[in-house]
């Protein structure tokens, strides 16, 4: 009786399991391998030492790169719209705290990447280094 009952509870333990993390899989945008170092002692990107600020970078994934300091941290995303098919007018453009697609003049959060569309920014991963932040896929 008790094996049967221990073997109940597996089962639904094991069931019950999910996967809730974040999915960065979009039909849209394609999934390139690249590994992008930002110096923020250059002038070009010493913008990010503050919070709240974004900078855009062009040459790595799909249209680039949107880099933004949260204050706690930084998130990187691709620059391409995602909820849009790859066109002419498919970039992101930075205004303020948010991401715009021009298709569409839909508003991404560039603290969360969140919109009320179906998918939201595609985020890369972000690693620290003295003053020198790596992005990369």
């Amino acid at each position: 009786m008790i094996k049967k009952l221990l073997f109940l509870f597996a089962i639904v333990l094991l069931s019950s399991c999910s996967d809730n993390g974040v999915s960065n899989k979009n039909p849209y945008i394609p999934n390139y391998s690249f590994t992008v170092d930002i110096n923020t002692s250059l002038p070009a990107y010493s913008n990010l030492k503050f919070p709240s600020n974004a900078v855009f970078y062009a040459g790595a994934g799909a249209r680039g790169l949107i880099i933004f300091n949260t204050g706690s941290g930084y998130n990187a995303f691709d620059a391409a719209c995602p909820n849009q098919a790859l066109s002419s007018c498919s970039t992101l453009t930075i205004k303020g705290i948010n991401a715009i697609c021009p298709c569409d003049s839909k508003e991404y959060s560039l603290f969360s990447g969140l919109s009320d569309l179906q998918y939201p920014l595609k985020q890369y991963r972000i690693e620290v280094i003295g003053s020198v932040i790596r992005v990369y896929n």
